[in-house]
């Protein structure tokens, strides 16, 4: 059984069409990054650079229990786990990790950017802002060039295409328009239509925020909180 501590973000939705493509039984257990749960000890102890989403799988490979923080590694994981979305043979192996890079070194963090500064900043900053949507427009194209040849980004469907698929679910708080990247738009909504991924992103759906963030949450997640010694 697979513990997943979780909030219904990007991140956390890689881990929970993972498991969920792979079949694997898991609870899910919220961590309200709004209200700062992040920050408690007791997910400390298994994050500890207090991100979501992080498991704690009961059955390890030696038998014992294992904790996991970073989304990306928790897909390799249950990918080497399950045996299932990351080749054995090294080429192609490679590939996916390369992609699945892409997103974590790129995508996850420049998008982020992006919305953050064009939806959240409390000053609007042009340079910020045309920073990072211009970023977007490249990162959107380098992935349409990719797709234009392939299916998927590695060729066939695995943890690259869970791992960037929810960054792209919200192109226009990106600056993006979906229309300009037809091969990308052909792939997104392919990975879209599959039931795992559906089933993926209703988990904690009733907990995602609706309308403007408030004033207390904003303090948390971009304010002093985040930067206390713990």
């Amino acid at each position: 059984m697979i513990d997943a501590y979780t909030w219904p973000t990007p991140n956390g939705h890689k881990v929970h069409i993972m498991l969920e493509e792979v079949g694997l039984p898991y609870n899910v257990i919220p961590v309200d990054i709004g209200a700062g749960d992040q920050f408690k000890p007791e997910f400390l102890k298994i994050s500890p650079n207090n991100r979501i989403p992080a498991i704690v799988d009961r059955d390890g490979p030696d038998g014992e229990p294992i904790a996991l923080f970073e989304s990306g590694a928790i897909l390799m994981y249950l990918a080497e786990k399950t045996g299932r979305l990351l080749p054995k043979e090294t080429r192609a192996r490679c590939d996916v990790i390369q992609w699945l890079m892409f997103q974590v070194g790129g995508i996850g963090p420049l998008l982020g950017q992006a919305h953050h500064f064009r939806e959240y900043a409390p000053g609007k900053i042009p340079y910020a802002i045309e920073r990072y949507t211009n970023e977007a427009g490249r990162l959107y194209g380098v992935m349409d060039r990719q797709l234009a040849t392939r299916e998927y980004l590695a060729g066939e469907y695995s943890i690259a295409d869970i791992a960037v698929f929810p960054w792209l679910r919200s192109p226009a708080s990106q600056g993006v328009n979906p229309g300009d990247y037809p091969s990308v738009k052909r792939w997104f909504d392919a990975i879209a239509a599959r039931p795992a991924v559906r089933r993926g992103l209703e988990v904690l759906a009733d907990r995602r925020r609706v309308g403007p963030m408030d004033e207390k949450a904003k303090e948390v997640l971009f304010g002093t909180t985040q930067y206390m010694r713990r």
